[in-house]
């Protein structure tokens, strides 16, 4: 089993060594655990850090096309180079990486095609008053349009089994995160949830 963990970045040379050096790089279930960084036009060097900090594969946008675009080319790279699951994080490394285990574990025991890190939004200091009001509207919302229990949407913090990721298709240019869960509530019976942060 191959699992990439694929990093959307743009213009994150500051955090973006932390975050791939904290990928655990053996995992219970995989053979190999490789990191990919989407390159989202970044104007300093994200690419020659992440490639230094021990990226796996860069793929570089020829110019910035937004967070869902470079989520879906790294989606597409992903299955290219052979993944069995895909996980997705932020390269600012607001998630932890040493959850990815546990993020995993519910698609390598077949009991969930996808699987998303909910975060604590309530107990988030960083997240005003009206951005966790948004949130739980939002999430909400998301609920309502995909019947998937989902109480933390925007969440960019997910794992994918292959099958379910090579049935993503992400329209919306500015984000993918609401729209992948709407259609995949429809194409996807198999949901997990997991608590992160």
């Amino acid at each position: 089993m191959k699992l990439i963990v694929q990093i959307p970045a743009l213009n994150e040379e500051q955090t973006i060594a932390e975050t791939i050096k904290a990928i655990p790089r053996r995992i219970p279930g995989f053979a190999v655990v490789e990191v990919l960084v989407i390159d989202d036009g970044s104007t300093d060097n994200t690419a020659g850090v992440a490639r230094m900090a021990g990226a796996d594969h860069i793929l570089r946008m020829s110019s910035h096309v937004g967070l869902a675009r470079a989520f879906s080319a790294g989606i597409e790279e992903a299955l290219t180079l052979g993944a069995d699951i895909i996980v997705n994080t932020d390269a600012d490394n607001q998630y932890c990486a040493d959850d990815i285990p546990a993020l995993c574990q519910p698609i390598l025991q077949r009991r969930a095609q996808i699987v998303i890190g909910c975060r604590p939004i309530d107990q988030i200091d960083s997240f005003s008053p009206t951005k966790k009001a948004l949130q739980r509207l939002g999430s909400w919302v998301v609920r309502r349009a995909s019947g998937a229990d989902i109480p933390d949407a925007p969440s960019g913090f997910r794992a994918y089994s292959r099958d379910a990721a090579a049935r993503l298709c992400v329209i919306n240019t500015y984000t993918y995160t609401l729209e992948t869960i709407i259609q995949a509530g429809r194409k996807v019976s198999r949901w997990h949830r997991f608590p992160c942060g």
